[in-house]
């Protein structure tokens, strides 16, 4: 095993990621990411060329890695690679919305309060609910639909 594919074996694990210009790169996947709006981002490093000069002078060309995010709808994952281990931030099982408990001041109005994960309209006692239990609640007549997070505009219908 030459230099270049014993790194490239101690590294990953790998993934392809299509870059906005249609682009296919080989990356390495660091880390999961969910974003505010429920969006899954891979963090990875590219490796790109950069020029190395010694301290005799002389240069020469070298893998940097450059970290990027790329949209998880852009990442293949190659077989072979195991994503186990990838530390996965926002993941919690998959809990990224509030049902938040209210008092009610009439009988017909909502006992509880639907809201994005990182709202900062919660104030009660909450439970954080997975994405299709958050989705199915949106119709039920019983619970009110946060208008300062608006959960309703990321959660599909």
């Amino acid at each position: 095993m030459g230099v270049e594919e014993e790194w490239r074996s101690k590294a990953g694990p790998w993934a392809r990621a299509t870059m906005p210009d249609g682009q296919e790169l080989d990356v390495v996947v660091t880390a999961r990411h969910r974003s505010r709006d429920g969006r899954w981002w891979y963090e990875c490093e590219a490796i790109l060329p950069a020029r190395h000069e010694a301290a005799d002078g002389t240069t020469k060309m070298m893998g940097a890695p450059t970290p990027i995010s790329v949209d998880s709808e852009r990442i293949a994952k190659i077989p072979g690679e195991d994503y186990s281990l990838l530390p996965t931030d926002g993941a919690i099982a998959g809990r990224q919305w509030v049902i938040e408990r209210l008092h009610q001041y009439t009988e017909d109005a909502p006992s509880r309060r639907l809201h994005r994960r990182d709202c900062w309209q919660v104030r009660n006692e909450h439970t954080l609910i997975p994405t299709r239990e958050a989705a199915e609640s949106q119709a039920h007549p019983d619970i009110a639909i946060c208008d300062i997070c608006r959960p309703d505009k990321a959660l599909p219908r």
